[in-house]
């Protein structure tokens, strides 16, 4: 099948496509980018289908990109994409805009019980019965010109996303997709809620080990380091591994010495920034008992493991009536959060994280299978 193919490599071109592209139902976007040595991604090629044509968009070139952001903010556009956790990385960073009215494939495809978490070629074949070539996959996205290979994989990744879309669409109930929009909205505010890297320490490995005063130490590595990354444009594990983390807030080292001996300290961080480490965890010393931090919640004991499959199993249920992947129903996070809420003798409390029609659905068997544990037998 011949693919036709439209180049966009400069601002006017842009803006007036996105004139065109507001009149539409939907687009099918896609993009191509690096992130091997970044902290940030770095935007390689965005391409963009209208279920005729398809458009490719190059942010080598491009340096205007408010027509673009106005077509994503446009809530009468559908935005339709797949797995898009790391695309819509890319569209924050490149034009500071995030869909409003996001239709993700590979979600919709869990709600029609095709199966969870999809990759994109499977679900090609699955729905199209055409098989795409990998090839292109980890390409350098980067180079110019592109090859032939590479503008057709680009091509056809926005040719048949807009094909799957208007496969799915149709077989979704009004209830479904109402609840696969739901989830898509909830994905961008995520992405839009920043987190403070002073609680970073939080999600960091072994934390709820350490003492309050060990989670001082480490909770200003962690800022320390969620800075830096971002500031230099690298990998948080470029600055300090995340395997360093927790034996440097246990030991908190005050040599470059004993430093270099932390595990799998890299040399390159002691010779650059050990001075720096070595001030942060002094820094961190000295603070008044007042202004440490709390304990962090321990993980749930082996014999919680019981109560959380009678939890999931509430989400299986409701998964087999509505014909809907199970995966999508309770997430475990939601479930140990729940359960941490009041373990082991209750009450317990609705996490936030349980939102919208899932709170609806399956809150109140949860806290009643919760209280029928907790009773004596």
């Amino acid at each position: 099948m011949t693919i036709e193919i439209h180049w966009i490599r400069d601002n006017a071109s842009l803006q007036q496509h996105c004139a065109d592209w507001q009149q539409l139902p939907y687009v099918a976007l896609d993009t191509e980018f690096m992130r091997v040595d970044t902290f940030y991604p770095i935007p390689a090629l965005l391409q963009i289908g209208d279920g005729k044509r398809v458009f490719l968009l190059d942010p080598l070139l491009i340096d205007d990109w408010r027509a673009f952001a106005a077509l994503l903010e446009n809530p009468a556009v559908v935005k339709v994409l797949h797995a898009c956790s790391e695309d819509l990385e890319v569209l924050l960073r490149l034009t500071g805009s995030l869909p409003v009215t996001l239709f993700d494939t590979q979600l919709a495809a869990a709600y029609l019980n095709m199966g969870f978490s999809m990759g994109y070629s499977r679900l090609v074949q699955t729905v199209l019965d055409i098989d795409l070539p990998k090839g292109e996959t980890r390409s350098d996205w980067l180079q110019r010109p592109l090859t032939e290979l590479q503008v057709r994989y680009a091509a056809e990744d926005a040719e048949y996303l807009a094909k799957v879309y208007e496969h799915l669409k149709p077989q979704l109930s009004p209830e479904k997709a109402a609840w696969v929009l739901d989830d898509c909205a909830e994905l961008v505010s995520n992405l839009q809620r920043e987190i403070d890297p002073l609680d970073r320490y939080r999600q960091a490995k072994l934390a709820w080990k350490l003492d309050s005063a060990q989670l001082a130490v480490m909770r200003e590595l962690c800022a320390w380091r969620e800075r830096e990354a971002q500031a230099r444009d690298q990998p948080r594990n470029r600055i300090i591994r995340e395997n360093s983390l927790w034996p440097l807030s246990r030991t908190q080292p005050t040599t470059l010495g004993a430093l270099a001996r932390i595990e799998e300290m890299h040399p390159k961080t002691v010779r650059n920034d050990g001075e720096i480490i070595l001030q942060l965890i002094r820094d961190a010393v000295a603070l008044p008992a007042a202004d440490w931090p709390e304990l962090l919640p321990e993980p749930l004991p082996l014999e919680a493991a019981s109560v959380l499959k009678g939890l999931r199993s509430i989400g299986l249920r409701e998964a087999e009536r509505l014909d809907m992947a199970p995966e999508l129903m309770l997430r475990k996070k939601i479930l140990e959060a729940l359960l941490k809420s009041g373990y082991p003798n209750g009450p317990y409390q609705l996490p936030e994280t349980l939102r919208g029609w899932r709170r609806e659905l399956m809150g109140q068997s949860l806290l009643d299978r919760l209280h029928r544990a907790g009773e004596p037998s």
